[in-house]
């Protein structure tokens, strides 16, 4: 493989990265609240019962941190988004604030239109909360 080749490859497969990770929170913005709501439910439990294991704790509000869980999740996705999305404009030779802009903007619309979309999947709705939280942790990945 030349060094042009590499370069191409070493291209797509930020871009890849970037789209597959995209792919991954429609995935996760497609699914009813019921799904959704199972899924992270399982997650905290689980966060839960290792916590315990080191630290026991009383009087655990599952559903308190349940929430906190997935505020976490949408900051900790986004977050990689924007690293993930810089990297690709820097391979695609956009660099400096340009590129920093460009992936923040970026960002922040798909965070919007995630929020949208989930307009349309029942039990959902768009949250302003959940778009600050992604672009908070799009913008700190960035930084």
């Amino acid at each position: 493989m030349n060094e042009v080749e590499s370069i191409i490859m070493v291209k797509s497969l930020s871009w890849i990265t970037v789209i597959l990770l995209m792919t991954l929170i429609f995935y996760f913005s497609h699914q009813p609240v019921t799904i959704s709501n199972d899924l992270s439910t399982g997650i905290t439990e689980h966060i839960i019962e290792t916590v315990e294991i080191i630290a026991p704790i009383e009087d655990v509000n599952i559903d308190t941190i349940n929430h906190i869980v997935r505020k976490n999740a949408h900051f900790f996705i986004y977050f990689l988004l924007g690293i993930f999305l810089l990297n690709a404009l820097k391979k695609s030779g956009i660099n400096g604030y340009q590129s920093g802009g460009l992936a923040l903007f970026f960002c922040m619309t798909y965070a919007v239109s995630d929020e949208v979309h989930q307009l349309f999947v029942t039990g959902r709705g768009a949250q302003v909360g959940d778009v600050l939280i992604d672009s908070t942790g799009a913008a700190l990945g960035i930084i």
